[in-house]
């Protein structure tokens, strides 16, 4: 089964780094600048035998970040000025190295790169008399996942995989879930004056301000799509910092209409959680094939029992015997596959059949409360409909009562209690939606945790050796 790259971790390649002996240090010089290889190593036992891993001990102190000349210096010379920086990359070559497998005059070391950084490796490579060597997929090796994001053309998606990499390492089999986390995150609460200022602070931090954190720029996307759905939503709701009157009310009013509101939040819930669960048969076969995505709790076991509550639900509600059945069918059908997947993970036999029951019916309760879960999402709006409502109620109150003082004192009061408001609901929706992107959805998504890919990277300086390290 192929999908489409975007739906997938970054394709890694086995290779080899191969080089001559005398070669052999200027090689590793550029593997380590590109920044793009992970070798294989053995475990280190003290930090280094070589030359210049002892005269960086002899110098003590804390250990400096490392750096590395183009060509190889004299290492006594980096002692004398004080070039601990430098003298810690010659280290750390070393190592590398020591761990080289040797034939003859040319030494070899394996590991990971990205498909797609391979070819500009091996450019790199070639001035130096070094290669890149393909190799095969050693069995039982697991790969290291890195998200897309790295390149300038995947800048918008790099901004957003911090918040599946918070959670954990997506393991490499498994289909990478940044764009439906993302959207299922930006579900705050409605009120289109709100999104409005959240768009245009999203659009701010896409500018590149504010230019003393660059750090906070990488929200960005996050800002915008909480910005555009709370515009969205603020519109439905009629709600415009508050109940003001400015827009009209497209759908509902939160606090007129709480039942529907409700009901409308776990139905989006529910279709999360099946796009959860589709995405989590599909991890499930790539993991480990038809079995396991036929009996686990996340995969079709799971879905089907999901789906076989929906069934029973909706078909009580609008009174469909028909799709009762097949609710209640489909249900039946997943319950026998899970307690299937459960016995056979117990063991079988009297305490197994036991373990198995228990599992199930721990299935069953947190499959309802998953879905119940997502009321939380109306919770926002009702929230938000009733902290606005106060706000506009006495800011009214203060104006109608005429008079200069009672003006400002209105004024202050919308803007104090509309900024308060914003920054409460921001903090809690904030907390809640990653709540249940843990819980709800990637609990489905991740059985297993992948691998890190940790690529070796020390760049390389064209400081002349003339005095100590820089200090940072």
């Amino acid at each position: 089964m192929r999908w489409p790259e975007t739906l997938r971790p970054v394709r890694m390649a086995r290779i080899a780094i191969v080089a001559p002996l005398d070669g052999l240090r200027d090689a590793l010089a550029r593997v380590a600048d590109a920044g793009v290889v992970e070798f294989d190593l053995p475990p280190m036992d003290g930090g280094g035998q070589g030359k210049a891993a002892r005269l960086l001990q002899r110098e003590g102190g804390e250990r400096p970040e490392p750096a590395l000349l183009p060509s190889a210096p004299d290492l006594d010379e980096l002692a004398a000025a004080g070039r601990t920086d430098l003298l810690a990359g010659e280290a750390e070559l070393e190592d590398r190295a020591a761990a080289a497998f040797r034939r003859g005059e040319v030494a070899a070391l394996a590991g990971w790169t990205p498909r797609t950084a391979r070819s500009g490796l091996a450019a790199r490579l070639a001035d130096a008399g070094a290669a890149v060597v393909p190799l095969p997929h050693p069995r039982g090796a697991e790969t290291p996942t890195v998200l897309p994001g790295g390149t300038p053309e995947q800048r918008l998606r790099g901004s957003l995989t911090p918040l599946v990499e918070t959670y954990g390492t997506v393991p490499y089999a498994d289909i990478d879930p940044t764009p439906l986390a993302w959207a299922a995150y930006v579900l705050m609460f409605g009120d289109a004056g709100q999104g409005l200022m959240l768009l245009a602070g999203g659009i701010a931090l896409w500018a590149g301000y504010p230019r003393r954190r660059p750090r906070l720029r990488r929200a960005w996307p996050f800002v915008v799509g909480a910005g555009v759905t709370s515009t969205a939503f603020g519109l439905l709701y009629g709600e415009f910092f508050g109940p003001t009157g400015v827009v009209p009310v497209l759908w509902l009013a939160p606090l007129d209409s709480p039942v529907e509101l409700l009901v409308a939040a776990v139905g989006v819930g529910s279709v999360l959680l099946a796009a959860a669960f589709a995405l989590g048969i599909v991890n499930r076969w790539r993991e480990g094939g038809w079995a396991v995505a036929l009996y686990e709790p996340s995969g079709i076991a799971g879905a089907s029992a999901f789906l076989g509550l929906g069934g029973l639900t909706a078909g009580a509600y609008l009174d469909a015997p028909p799709l009762a059945v097949a609710g209640g069918a489909a249900g039946v059908l997943g319950l026998a596959l899970a307690f299937t997947g459960f016995l056979a993970g117990s063991g079988g036999g009297g305490a197994g059949v036991v373990e198995a029951v228990v599992e199930l019916f721990d299935l069953v309760v947190r499959l309802g409360a998953n879905v119940v879960s997502f009321a939380r999402l109306a919770a926002f709006g009702l929230t938000h409909a009733a902290l606005a409502g106060i706000v506009w109620a006495g800011t009214a109150a203060l104006w109608g009562r005429g008079g200069v003082l009672a003006v400002l004192a209105a004024i202050a009061l919308f803007v104090a209690g509309t900024a308060v408001t914003f920054a409460l609901e921001a903090l809690v929706a904030g907390v809640q939606a990653l709540r249940l992107e843990y819980y709800e959805l990637f609990s489905r998504l991740f059985t297993t945790q992948g691998r890190p890919f940790r690529p070796w990277h020390i760049p390389l300086t064209a400081q002349e050796v003339d005095g100590p390290c820089p200090q940072k």
